[in-house]
């Protein structure tokens, strides 16, 4: 596949793990780090393994996620980065406004999704954020792992739509880059490849094995597709998609060039 050419179509961060996708139309990145603002929050499990100063990273299981709360995709969220204001919205209709560098704020968070989740009375989840950490699936791995950033293959995602006669949202994967161009499943083969990014110098280092998360519709919240089970069936895995790690500081940008 040398000289191959693909283009990014999608850019998104989850300044929330479990929360709404937010898209970017660019992301300056630099070696050993992921997207800024990343899974910077996540609302843990009272009864988890997650205690403020942890350092070690934490399964997913850990946190209230897609992967067993769906409801959380019925909300519309934004995290203001700038001033770390976080909204919800459903129906259109604003539900929620919490500062979270305030105590009031994080309390009023807390509270607010111990009503969406259901939890029992006087049950809250913890609003977690480490300095330095992000809360990313693949930080149960390592520090290493938790500079990753996530890409799909867009051509991935429609082989698999003819193959099952599905509509597949690629949002369901939660990915940072979505990419398009490149042959359908070619990125599992670049493990250990380096490659150009837009003006990124990135490496392939996992490919991504896919859980109930992507079960979940991101609009309606409701988990209404058995994608994992749809892929294993068809191909024999559960991968879709890969992570990179990125080599070299600069920015990528929606349409940047990937260069094989």
């Amino acid at each position: 596949m040398t000289g191959t050419r693909g283009r990014v179509r999608e850019l998104f961060v989850y300044p929330v793990k479990g929360l709404s996708a937010q898209p970017l139309e660019r992301a300056e990145l630099r070696p050993g780090e992921g997207f800024r603002y990343d899974r910077r929050y996540a609302l843990a499990r009272p009864d988890g393994a997650y205690r403020p100063g942890i350092q070690e990273g934490l399964s997913k299981r850990e946190f209230f996620a897609l992967v067993s709360d769906h409801r959380l995709a019925g909300l519309g969220t934004h995290l203001d980065t700038a001033t770390d204001v976080l909204t919800a919205r459903v129906a259109g209709h604003e539900v929620l406004r919490a500062d979270l560098r305030t105590e009031r704020g994080r309390d009023g968070a807390e509270r607010f999704f111990a009503r969406v989740l259901d939890l029992p009375a006087g049950v809250t989840p913890l609003l977690a954020r480490e300095p330095g950490r992000r809360f990313t699936d693949a930080a149960a791995a390592g520090d290493g792992p938790m500079g990753w950033i996530s890409l799909v293959n867009l051509a991935s995602v429609r082989d698999l739509e003819s193959r099952t006669g599905s509509v597949i949202d690629p949002r369901r994967f939660r990915a940072n880059v979505l990419v398009d161009g490149l042959p359908a499943w070619s990125e599992l083969e670049l493990i250990g490849r380096e490659f150009a990014l837009g003006g990124v110098r990135v490496r392939a280092v996992h490919r991504t094995r896919r859980c109930a998360a992507t079960e979940v519709d991101p609009d309606t919240g409701r988990r209404d597709l058995p994608v994992v089970t749809m892929i294993d069936r068809t191909y024999g895995h559960q991968l879709m998609g890969v992570h990179l790690e990125v080599l070299t500081a600069g920015r990528v940008e929606r349409d940047s060039a990937l260069v094989l």
